[in-house]
């Protein structure tokens, strides 16, 4: 069943719920209905239903919120979020207390989200898939033999097939971007410092991780930035006023040609030359950015990736004393090897890092958004990023080959937006990224609603409430 995007999101459900075709109580029981009829999808890693027909019926009497209403989950890392148990996806946390909610599930509630669970994560976030040990197993709504990807999988599940119209999100190494690309949905990785991150950090993971929501328009994510940028109190500058508007004429730089070590099918590559194209007939000036000269960066953020996770897990792991014995294998080993680092071997990665994102200002200098693959091939099957092994190189490498590019945005800081832009011969999407400089995260949104509109992707579930 193909529905038209923008009659099939946040947006529409919530205009729906405003002038009283359906109520926010009735919206809730849709999704708890599909919830348990997607139940094999295991996108939802806990439930609440109490506690969703609660937040409804707090929201009837809040109509004035721009998403009043509307059911949503919470990813099960990143956080907190009140009335929820975040378990980053681990045995060591099954007995997880709640804790209240941070700034942005503050912010989300604002917004007139109504929260009733938590979705599927990989342990601590560390891969591009969501199996946890812990179960469940998010599978594909397209395809149940394909994974949804990571480690906002869940999520992207949920809100492909319709249980949802938005979710909560995070991404450290392309997190909510690549689940985006799998599942056809729109995911916006926010400049860094846009989002806030407290009141429990205000660098974490030294500045890669970001947290926003996995979309089905990109309207949707342009109604939800305003609601949640800004005022962060961390340790990198307020960006909320620095984004651009879209002009007449942009410079587009489009990345041409492969990564030595990381190919891109031509399919993928192809969909990149078909949206510089389609900007290109509309008045924006296209240039060739050649994939060797993304070369080193991409190398310089994986390196950055490497050292940091690591770094970060081990401190976990040692400051909340958790059970080694209740983490899967590779979380332990990726734990392991941030202790054998020492200081300056962090030091040089984040240097190299800082060195990299230079190199990129200076692309920009040229362009004012460039364009690329979001992924190298087609969503694979379940199984492709195992965790019952101790080889961390080899599981980044997997990482990296999936999804070239995912880690610029991280490591520089720069807004990055994954979209559809057509579908294979499967009838999956072809996702490109769009990048901008710092603080463009509305110029990007512009651009990704100007693509959206030649409609070359359109969703293949109904959201639940809108189905009827």
């Amino acid at each position: 069943m193909a529905n038209q995007m923008k009659e099939q999101d946040a947006t529409a459900l919530a205009r729906a719920i405003a002038t009283g075709v359906l109520s926010a109580g009735e919206a809730m029981e849709a999704a708890l209905a599909a919830a348990q009829n997607w139940r094999s999808l295991g996108a939802i890693s806990y439930l609440d239903a109490q506690l969703g027909r609660a937040n409804a019926a707090r929201s009837q009497d809040a109509t004035s919120a721009p998403f009043a209403g509307v059911p949503s989950l919470f990813k099960d890392l990143g956080g907190p979020c009140a009335g929820l148990p975040i378990r980053l996806g681990s045995r060591a946390f099954a007995n997880a207390s709640q804790q209240p909610d941070s700034e942005l599930a503050y912010r989300l509630r604002k917004a007139g989200l109504n929260f009733f669970g938590t979705t599927t994560v990989p342990e601590f976030g560390l891969a591009l898939a969501s199996e946890p040990a812990s179960g469940p197993i998010a599978h594909h709504p397209f395809d149940a033999a394909l994974s949804p990807a990571g480690s906002s999988g869940g999520a992207a599940a949920a809100v492909a097939s319709g249980i949802v119209a938005i979710a909560h999100a995070t991404d450290a190494g392309g997190s909510i971007r690549v689940p985006a690309a799998t599942c056809g949905l729109i995911g916006l990785k926010p400049s860094r410092g846009a989002m806030p991150s407290g009141p429990h950090f205000g660098n974490y993971l030294a500045g890669i991780a970001s947290e926003f929501a996995l979309c089905r328009s990109v309207r949707d994510a342009a109604r939800l930035f305003p609601l949640l940028e800004g005022r962060t109190e961390g340790f990198v500058p307020d960006l909320a006023m620095m984004s651009g508007e879209l002009s007449s004429s942009l410079r587009i730089g489009v990345v041409s040609g492969d990564l030595a070590d990381f190919p891109v099918t031509s399919e993928r590559m192809q969909t990149v030359v078909d949206a510089a194209h389609f900007l290109e007939t509309r008045g924006h000036a296209v240039s060739e950015i050649a994939a060797d000269r993304l070369a080193p960066l991409v190398a310089a953020s994986a390196c950055a990736f490497d050292r940091i996770i690591s770094v970060n897990l081990a401190c976990a792991v040692e400051a909340l004393a958790l059970d080694e014995d209740k983490l899967e294998p590779l979380t332990r080993a990726v734990a392991e090897r941030g202790r054998n680092f020492n200081a300056t071997t962090l030091y040089d990665a984040m240097n190299g890092a800082v060195s990299a994102t230079h190199m990129l200002w200076q692309i920009f200098h040229n362009i004012d958004v460039l364009i690329m693959p979001m992924l190298a091939r087609a969503p694979l099957p379940l199984g492709s990023f195992p965790m019952d092994h101790g080889d961390v190189e080899a599981h980044w490498h997997r990482m990296t080959a999936f999804a070239p590019y995912a880690g610029l945005g991280n490591i520089s800081g720069f807004p990055a937006l994954s979209l559809p832009f057509g579908e294979d011969m499967a009838g999956l999407p072809l996702a490109i990224q769009l990048m901008a400089p710092m603080g463009a995260d509305r110029l990007l949104l512009a651009l990704g609603e100007r693509l959206e509109k030649d409609r070359r992707w359109q969703h293949k579930f109904p959201v639940a409430g809108l189905n009827q």
